[in-house]
């Protein structure tokens, strides 16, 4: 058991956090979330984040990983043409304006910093590449999310509760996203050493403040979800389902690109995968009215986490 938690401590940890907040009717941890919310505490939170995330980079192996263009462009297929379309089909099913939202908010997202790299090494696949698309996928997201996001939202019932500001997101992944990113980035270079004895230790604390991340978001959302628990399922079944298509859309591609194993690890976690923190704080910041959106955001990073998990035993296997 103890195994277990040690390596999946961090799906285990989104679960408690999930579990504790919503089921707390007292309010105590749903008020100090809320607490910290209103006094910047998720601005400070995802900054962190994503400077921890550039600390962790390495500057040769992203270098290295820019040799592969044709793999590279394959993910950002994936990531910004592909989960989006899913997404809009999907979306057409009759589902609550909140849980459309945030799978919009999810197909929209650049791929994820840290979990999609280390399962593409423990595939057998190239991390240098995954580096790379994750990097670029990050700073393209920037041009990309306020638009796609902005035509995925016209499936939300014409709601005149959905309004979004493209400028808005643009400036906030920008702040909150690329000057921290690119500042642990510059940090890494003057520092490589003691980073690279302390890489675990900042691993940890980057998933501790995406948990935090997490937190505050459900706290303000708690009493909406307390009153649509029977939306758990559905959320379940649907995030499972996208995820699913996502990965069955990327070995196609890599298939039919020649792709082989060795390479192709990258493209799949990669261009699966999806960042939640970024999602969190758009969700948070920009889209609170509907609290389902966070469900459907956490609950999608938990069960890719987990089907990934299972893909990576797969993989490995066909290595041996």
């Amino acid at each position: 058991m103890k195994k277990i938690l040690k390596k999946y401590w961090f799906i285990t940890g989104l679960v408690i956090v999930f579990l504790l907040t919503v089921a707390d009717s007292t309010e105590t941890l749903s008020g100090a979330g809320n607490w910290l919310k209103t006094h910047r505490g998720p601005d400070a939170v995802i900054i962190l984040i994503f400077f921890i995330s550039g600390l962790m980079l390495d500057a040769v192996q992203v270098k290295n990983g820019l040799m592969d263009v044709k793999g590279i462009l394959i993910a950002l297929i994936l990531i910004f043409i592909a989960a989006p379309v899913i997404a809009s089909i999907l979306g057409l099913a009759p589902l609550s304006n909140g849980i459309k939202v945030g799978l919009f908010l999810v197909s929209v997202m650049p791929s994820t910093l840290s979990s999609g790299v280390v399962m593409t090494g423990a595939a057998g696949g190239n991390m240098a590449h995954a580096l790379v698309i994750t990097i670029i996928s990050s700073i393209l997201a920037v041009f990309t999310i306020p638009f796609s996001l902005g035509l995925l939202l016209n499936f939300v019932g014409g709601s005149k509760d959905v309004v979004i500001d493209k400028s808005a997101i643009m400036m906030k992944i920008a702040f909150f996203v690329l000057l921290p990113l690119c500042a642990g980035l510059g940090f890494n270079y003057f520092l490589k050493h003691l980073i690279s004895r302390i890489g675990f230790q900042l691993q940890i604390a980057n998933q501790f403040l995406i948990l935090c991340m997490v937190w505050m978001g459900l706290s303000q959302s708690r009493q909406v979800i307390v009153d649509n628990t029977d939306m758990i399922g559905i959320i379940f079944i649907l995030v499972f389902i996208f995820h699913g298509a996502m990965i069955m859309t990327a070995f196609f591609f890599t298939k039919q690109a020649g792709i082989l194993p060795g390479k192709r690890e990258s493209v799949i976690f990669m261009g699966g995968q999806k960042t939640l923190p970024l999602s969190v704080i758009i969700q948070v910041s920009l889209f609170p009215q509907f609290a389902l959106a966070l469900v459907v955001c956490v609950m999608h990073h938990i069960i890719h986490l987990m089907m990934d998990g299972y893909l990576v035993g797969r993989l490995t296997r066909k290595h041996h």
